[in-house]
């Protein structure tokens, strides 16, 4: 077969200004900061990109060609380079029409083509919300923003365009592009620090989603009242008075709310709408860094300042490069007055974010910049994506990384480290490096000694104290909050939690086997493979993983080995219990495949147990548990466990203690616990009257010569009616 020619593109001239369409002379109107040369190569696509989509129209019956156009308008508008808008008129092309990616490569250049081919793929994505998207989807994308960020630029601007022209679009499918607006690409352009186009798309998700909603809270905003009008004026004239006086050249724009923000404010905060809009809010543009910490002190002179409402983002940027002082200030009626105060280039850089760099040169390649502190972001999640253990895990830990609302922490060397807010001092660790998140003990803060779960507040210096023996506890899962702390601490309690359970499942599997004169290494290689092959085991590892989390019983596993491959295996009983004389000896170390009944809480020294549970590998109760009658219905899964002569760690343990009902009772029930060197887990009362109060103290123990020892120091206070262990 012979192979088929890409078509090319064909030599049609450039259309002069007569022939041009009304919406191509609105671009180049856009455009005209671009050379003359540039604008007859942007006419150029328009004239390939016009005769490739020929015959289609939008659902508004339009040509199709006035969106990819318009598309370029709104990056104009951010005076990207002319690359980017060449790009973003062909976007459409090598999906929708014969043009292909050679075709353009040879015309207009590999940028262009490699511009055009990111974007096809991304137009491929569909997101019908955070939970639902592919991994492998954002993937794609991140790959993409890695190679050239204005990928996601033209990507960003076909959004808008499609929210501005989203009225043509059936009901469901404006709820559903709307919705994906608000959930995937607002939340991405304000991490790019592109404030305009999110703002624009929040306005234009929160108008097409709640358009009752939208319209009654932009009607009450363009309502305001005259006094609110007359109050904001006089704000702006004192502030300009004062500035003026000390000859610093400004600009001062008030701010209105949007719609959007409104409503925000309204259900996080659990406003009204006449709290939310009572705060007045102004911006002042300056020429220099050191006139804006001149400024500030004009404003704090004019109206008091608010206590701890001062941010000082021009020392410590935002993570998305945003740069800008904040501060709250007491109005001449008692109104919040919200300040920021910046440069002209930082404003540039606050509205456009990453687009900031093409159209500002000066100064934007520093370590600070917009784009490259972006390109840190998507390298770090494309980090996150080869660590994660599942999709909806990597799009857990997206999510996070999101929202810029952050924490900024110094290192003991100075350095600066931004994390989400509410972010505890185990995130810093990770954050610092892995390794130093794996082996963290504890932090100081400010140098005072703290717990890992401790979050530290705006500014503080926080140091990680480490230990080579420690290692990630499940209970960390609970309290780190960014998306690098929970990949990290899951995959090195996978990598723990698989090698404990080979171990456990070999000794379960041995101990099966023995029964039947045979064992792990003298099971017939044939016989191995055949079984591993059946049920779709890639290697030996993972079947004794399976047997130790009791997704596979021992004894059946044991007879299918032991005997001709194929056996047919007994569906009830015909396990092969474990002998009481050769018992899984327990040392403390297992994890993730040895736990402890909440029922009965069982510490060494105890009479146990072992029962096989499906996905928890096998559960240790005591054998005067009251559930033990329930497991002696299914005798197959009883294992034989001990403990070994040397146990560690620190064992759950339950107390019921009655004491006098009155005023310092607890604390010292708790001070006799903590002098027999034994943690409280949690305190909760049982029973309560007058005089007598019954309580349950959850207690951390090493075994039971310990837990008697506890319970012995507080059957001596006075104040203690009983004691028992629970």
């Amino acid at each position: 077969m012979l192979p088929v020619e890409s078509p090319a593109i064909p030599a049609a001239p450039v259309p002069d200004d007569a022939a041009l369409p009304q919406y191509m002379r609105e671009f180049e109107k856009a455009a005209a900061y671009l050379g003359p040369g540039q604008i007859a190569l942007l006419r150029r696509a328009w004239a390939v990109g016009a005769a490739a989509h020929a015959g289609q129209t939008r659902k508004s019956g339009e040509p199709y060609i006035t969106h990819p156009v318009a598309v370029a308008q709104v990056l104009a508008e951010q005076r990207l380079d002319v690359e980017t808008l060449l790009a973003a008129i062909l976007h459409d092309t090598i999906e929708d029409t014969p043009l292909t990616r050679e075709a353009i490569a040879s015309e207009f250049g590999e940028t262009v083509a490699e511009l055009v081919d990111g974007v096809t793929k991304l137009d491929k994505l569909q997101f019908r919300d955070r939970q639902e998207a592919t991994a492998e989807s954002f993937r794609k994308m991140l790959l993409a923003m890695s190679r050239d960020l204005r990928v996601i630029l033209i990507k960003l601007a076909d959004r808008l365009h499609n929210m501005r022209t989203l009225g043509a679009q059936s009901a469901e499918a404006r709820t559903r592009i709307a919705r994906e607006t608000l959930e995937i690409y607002a939340p991405i352009a304000q991490r790019l620090g592109m404030n305009l186009v999110k703002a624009e798309l929040q306005d234009l998700g929160f108008r097409a989603l709640h358009p009752w909603r939208h319209a009654v809270i932009e009607k009450r905003i363009r309502s305001q009242p005259l006094l609110r009008r007359e109050l904001m004026a006089k704000i702006e004239a004192t502030l300009a008075q004062k500035l003026a006086k000390e000859k610093l050249e400004h600009r001062i724009h008030s701010r209105v709310k949007s719609p959007w923000s409104v409503y925000t404010k309204m259900r996080t905060e659990n406003k009204s709408f006449a709290q939310v809009m009572d705060v007045f809010g102004f911006r002042i543009i300056l020429d220099r860094v050191a006139n804006c910490y001149h400024a500030l002190g004009v404003a704090h002179a004019t109206y008091k300042p608010l206590d701890a409402r001062f941010r000082d983002f021009i020392a410590i940027p935002k993570a998305n490069g945003y740069q800008s002082l904040h501060t709250v200030l007491f109005g001449p009626d008692g109104s919040p007055v919200e300040v920021q105060l910046r440069t002209a280039e930082m404003d540039l850089v606050a509205e456009k974010g990453i687009a900031a760099h093409w159209s500002y040169k000066d100064g934007a390649e520093g370590p600070n910049s917009a784009q490259s502190r972006a390109y840190n972001w998507i390298t770090g999640l494309l980090e996150a994506q080869t660590a994660a253990g599942s999709p909806l895990e990597f799009l857990e830990n997206v999510k996070v990384d999101l929202f810029p609302d952050e924490v900024y922490l110094f290192s003991p060397k100075g350095d600066i480290l931004a994390l989400p807010r509410n972010s505890t001092a185990l995130d810093f660790a990770y954050a610092v490096h892995t390794d130093v998140g794996n082996q963290a003990v504890a932090a100081r803060v400010d140098g005072k000694l703290v717990p890992l779960r401790t979050a530290p507040s705006n500014g503080q210096r926080v140091e990680i104290i480490t230990a080579r023996s420690s290692v990630p506890k499940p209970q960390w899962l609970e309290f780190v909050v960014t998306g690098k702390a929970r990949t990290a601490i899951r995959q090195q309690l996978k990598l723990i939690g698989h090698e404990d359970a080979v171990q456990l499942g070999h000794r379960m599997l041995d101990r099966a086997l023995e029964t039947l004169a045979s064992s792990v290494e003298r099971v017939p290689e044939a016989h191995l493979q055949a079984y591993l092959g059946e049920n779709r085991y890639p290697r030996l590892e993972a079947l004794l993983a399976d047997i130790a989390l009791g997704n596979r019983m021992p004894g059946q596993v044991a007879l299918a080995l032991a005997g001709e491959p194929g056996l047919e295996l007994p569906r009830k009983g015909g396990a092969i219990p474990a002998l009481a004389h050769d018992r899984i000896m327990i040392t403390g170390t297992e994890r993730g495949v040895i736990s402890f009944g909440n029922c009965c809480l069982p510490v060494p020294g105890d009479e146990v147990m072992g029962f096989h549970t499906s996905g928890r590998g096998v559960v240790v109760h005591r054998l005067d548990c009251p559930n033990i009658v329930d497991y002696r219905k299914s005798p197959e899964r009883w294992v034989a466990v001990g403990w070994d002569r040397k146990v560690e760690g620190d064992f759950a343990a339950a107390l019921r203690i009655e004491v006098d009902n009155r005023p310092g009772a607890l604390a010292r029930v708790a001070a006799a616990i903590a002098e027999a060197e034994s943690n409280i887990d949690r305190v909760e009362y049982l029973e309560r009257d007058i005089n007598v109060a019954v309580l349950r103290f959850g207690i951390e123990v090493r075994d039971r010569r310990h837990i008697a020892n506890v319970i012995r120091r507080v059957r001596r206070l006075q104040v203690v009616l009983g004691v028992q262990r629970i």
